[in-house]
């Protein structure tokens, strides 16, 4: 029981947001009587949170080096104003226009991350006047009106569903079998994951409590495919966010640069002294949010099917709000990928819900705004708890 005291206390943020997440999620399925949890709302609410996921992704990294981005929503406006120029106006290839999309993204985070990481001037700043910036040349590209249609193809990137290569009639079947697979993965890693910590002499959770957490989620990812299976299975935007999870995970836990960047985040002076290259990292960290950006803002063309001028608006508090949520710290050198994950998760359950139940914008707006008060606030308090 010590062991797993101390497990949950050094993870407390992220399980009790996962613990919350599966409350609100229980909550507003007996409010909807049934309707939240139901294939097609499954489905819409993963369409409708797959940009603000995305930016949640990059957001992250910014905010664990104790920077933060407020130019991200006017970003992913002004790349999918371009991106209509090209695809729309100028008939460029889907494909080519996704690739300079991406490069116009990157140029802008670089940008950016020059003023922050080299001139020094507070990342507040710099990607406030971004905002203003960005917005205004979203305005000057589409000349205050909007730009549709985008081509099939690349609409699909947001509406479209992985192919049922085993031709099932009521079921996806495809779907039903990468939820296998998935399950056969996790339970090879946790077991993998356990005996070397068992080789090292780490503190390990007991065998019954780890077969009880494997069940619990095998189940979840067996549920979740099923739903999913019987509307129109996968959604395309799940697997690009399932494969940006395992990449950032794996950055972020596993590489150098991830260490530099938790590193950064926890002590600029101390990194520094240690050899870290801090204004390398910054301005690497900036320039992958733009990416991330440009990536999000091609999403969200593709979802609505055109580039308008108000596209973006509060992306970035959005995302900013997923990262506090999922347990990054406000001070920067804390989070993780899937926490930021289950923060967007958090907000976008609670949206679809309030939504569902007939809630007003008004109130909606003032309940996340102090579920974010309550979730920054709760990390101040186990920091004052432990120091």
């Amino acid at each position: 029981m010590e062991t797993l005291s101390k497990m949950f206390k050094s993870n407390i943020r992220q399980y009790g947001m996962i613990i919350a997440l599966v409350l609100i999620t229980v909550f507003f399925q007996i409010m909807t009587d049934g309707v939240l949890l139901k294939s097609l709302n499954v489905t819409n609410l993963i369409l409708q949170n797959s940009y603000i996921l995305v930016l949640a992704i990059g957001m992250l990294l910014v905010i664990i080096t104790g920077n933060i981005d407020l130019s991200v929503g006017s970003v992913a406006a002004f790349v999918g104003a371009v991106s209509a120029v090209l695809m729309v106006d100028m008939k460029v290839p889907f494909v080519l226009a996704v690739i300079i999309s991406l490069v116009i993204g990157a140029l802008v985070g670089a940008w950016q991350g020059f003023w922050v990481a080299y001139v020094r001037i507070p990342s507040f700043i710099v990607t406030l006047a971004g905002m203003l910036l960005f917005r205004g040349l979203t305005m000057i590209v589409l000349k205050g009106m909007s730009i549709a249609p985008f081509p099939k193809a690349f609409q699909k990137i947001s509406s479209g569903f992985i192919p049922d290569v085993l031709n099932g009639s009521t079921m996806h079947n495809t779907t039903l079998i990468i939820g296998v697979v998935l399950s056969l993965i996790l339970v090879w890693s946790e077991l993998r994951k356990r005996k070397n910590q068992v080789k090292y002499n780490f503190d390990v959770m007991p065998m019954g409590w780890l077969i009880a957490k494997i069940a619990v989620m095998v189940l979840i990812i067996n549920v979740f495919t099923y739903v999913l299976a019987t509307y129109e299975g996968i959604p395309n935007i799940l697997v690009l966010l399932f494969v940006l999870v395992v990449i950032y995970s794996f950055v972020m836990n596993k590489t150098i640069m991830g260490r530099h960047i938790y590193a950064l985040g926890g002590s600029e002076k101390a990194a520094k002294l240690s050899g870290i290259k801090t204004k390398h990292v910054t301005f690497w960290v900036f320039v992958n949010m733009g990416v991330m950006a440009a990536l999000s803002g091609l999403v969200f063309a593709a979802r609505l099917n055109a580039a308008t001028p108000k596209a973006g608006v509060n992306f970035e508090l959005d995302a900013i709000a997923a990262c506090f949520i999922g347990g990054a710290s406000a001070t920067g050198g804390i989070g993780t990928v899937i926490g930021a994950i289950i923060g967007g998760l958090v907000m976008g359950v609670m949206n679809n819900g309030m939504s569902l139940v007939g809630l007003g914008i008004d109130w909606q707006q003032g309940i996340k705004g102090l579920v974010l008060l309550f979730a920054v606030g709760f990390d101040i308090y186990n920091k004052s708890k432990t120091a």
